[in-house]
């Protein structure tokens, strides 16, 4: 599958959370049409196990499922690809691996030079952030909406805005350059269905295609 050009990317919510619930909660965020999911998992009991059901899920809708810093996970499960933290390795260490076709996403927190350097190694999107205050990542610098401005100046490929993004202030990171919202709280914290489309009416006011 190809990685999106815009709309919601839904990040699991799994803290002290059982394996059907979660699948419960991310069927629940498909049904409300996010484009694009990630498994994010830090203390997983059974991580091989809700990652194969969550691929099978998400090829369901016809929505990659991308794996969090872990490539020998994303490969095992068949998963669409994984996304990269600062920590996780080389894109191109997980393009080997995962192969031509595999959505590779890059953190680049609000470093404009490490986007363009994941650019130009191949990655298949970026994500700056986080540009709100985020109960998953409290400490995580915050990021500005210039950097979102001068990304969509210089980039090419999607840019995803992510940290406290809510229905109620995403639509200025649209405005300002982000293509896709991810989201966690903003979505698994609510009627998740509802709460997937009511980001939706932002990308249908927002004039991007």
């Amino acid at each position: 599958m190809k990685c999106p050009k815009q709309g919601l990317y839904a990040i699991t919510q799994t803290a002290n959370k059982t394996l059907p619930a979660i699948i419960s909660e991310v069927t629940a965020a498909l049904q409300g049409g996010v484009v694009m999911v990630q498994y994010r998992d830090k203390q997983p009991i059974n991580a091989a196990l809700l990652a194969s059901e969550l691929v099978t899920l998400c090829h369901h809708y016809h929505v990659p499922l991308i794996i969090n810093d872990d490539v020998a996970l994303a490969l095992a499960v068949g998963a669409d690809g994984v996304h990269l933290g600062q920590q996780d390795g080389s894109i191109a260490e997980a393009r080997e691996q995962l192969g031509a076709d595999a959505i590779i996403g890059v953190s680049c927190y609000n470093a404009l030079t490490t986007a363009l350097q994941a650019q130009a190694n191949g990655a298949d999107y970026v994500a700056f952030g986080r540009f709100f205050p985020s109960r998953s990542k409290p400490l995580a610098a915050p990021a500005s909406l210039e950097t979102l401005h001068q990304a969509r100046q210089v980039l090419s490929l999607p840019i995803i805005a992510i940290g406290g993004i809510l229905p109620e202030n995403g639509a200025g990171l649209l405005a300002a350059g982000a293509n896709i919202l991810a989201v966690i709280d903003g979505l698994f914290g609510n009627e998740i269905e509802q709460a997937a489309k009511a980001y939706q009416i932002l990308f249908d006011n927002s004039g991007l295609h």
